[in-house]
């Protein structure tokens, strides 16, 4: 019979590719609820709407911790496989910390749409394009943030900032260790390289540990920003975010695709002088 079980890299991938299509899943449901607040607000239901965002954001984040709780424990058992997962295109693998985005991008994020949504509103007003009327935008956009609300959002950023710098000097000294007794003594004294060595396989076993227990704690920190940002967040400043941060790992991964894509389809001449002589 036909062995159906997965290997743990197959079963760390799978995993992967069921939340990429989750990510998929919310994106259209992310732009109806928006739509549908936009199109009652000066009205009745718009905290109804309001309402509703603020359940479909908070599920969000439960989808985020459920994955976040699944790698854990895959991790247990291989953890290097996430610092450079074999699913992720060779773009994905030169951005990625600790197995994942860094939690300070969240910031930049927010940053970036604020000041892209302010210059469109602007733009608009100043041009007037298609009748615009300000006071009946939708509801507040991430170009509505409040001094208040930027306050509070650059506070936990320097906050998230130091916890990142803390979580990479332990990784740095992870990978320092590889270095160090037994292995690189080891690796030295051998006759043959690569020759199995119980010193060794402990060692790199306690590393793999120590991965994955950074690993669950870069994780956590990534879903513990993502729920502080959306409790500083209005409803559909919230599902603006979440929106734009979803499209924009998805949009990440395709372009890296075609990326790799163009690469094997371009072929060097063995004879031609790469060095551009």
């Amino acid at each position: 019979m036909e062995n159906k079980g997965k290997n743990i890299e197959q079963a760390q991938e799978s995993c992967y590719q069921q939340w990429m299509s989750l990510q998929s899943q919310r994106v259209p449901e992310i732009k109806h609820a928006l739509a549908q607040r936009r199109s009652h607000e000066g009205t009745a239901e718009a905290d109804s709407d309001d309402k509703k965002l603020r359940e479909l954001t908070q599920k969000i984040i439960g989808d985020f911790k459920d994955y976040a709780g699944k790698r854990a424990d895959l991790s247990r058992r291989c953890s290097s496989s996430y610092y450079a997962p074999s699913w992720n295109t060779p773009l994905e693998n030169a951005l990625i910390w600790m197995g994942g985005c860094r939690p300070s991008s969240f910031f930049r994020l927010v940053y970036a749409l604020c000041g892209s949504q302010t210059e469109i509103r602007v733009t608009q007003f100043l041009r007037n394009v298609d009748g615009y009327d300000y006071s009946g935008s939708g509801g507040a956009s991430l170009s509505d943030l409040t001094a208040e609300q930027l306050a509070k959002i650059n506070v936990l950023h320097v906050k998230v900032i130091d916890e990142e710098e803390k979580m990479t000097k332990k990784v740095s000294s992870l990978q320092e260790d590889a270095a160090d007794i037994p292995i690189a003594t080891v690796a030295y004294a051998e006759d043959h390289v690569g020759e199995p060595n119980i010193a060794v396989d402990q060692a790199l076993e306690k590393q793999e540990k120590a991965m994955a227990t950074l690993l669950a704690e870069a994780d956590n920190l990534r879903v513990d920003t993502l729920a502080k940002i959306m409790e500083i967040l209005l409803p559909v400043q919230a599902a603006d975010f979440l929106l734009a941060g979803k499209k924009l790992h998805l949009s990440m991964h395709e372009w890296g695709t075609m990326r790799d894509r163009r690469r094997r389809e371009c072929i060097i001449d063995g004879e031609e002088d790469v060095g551009g002589e």
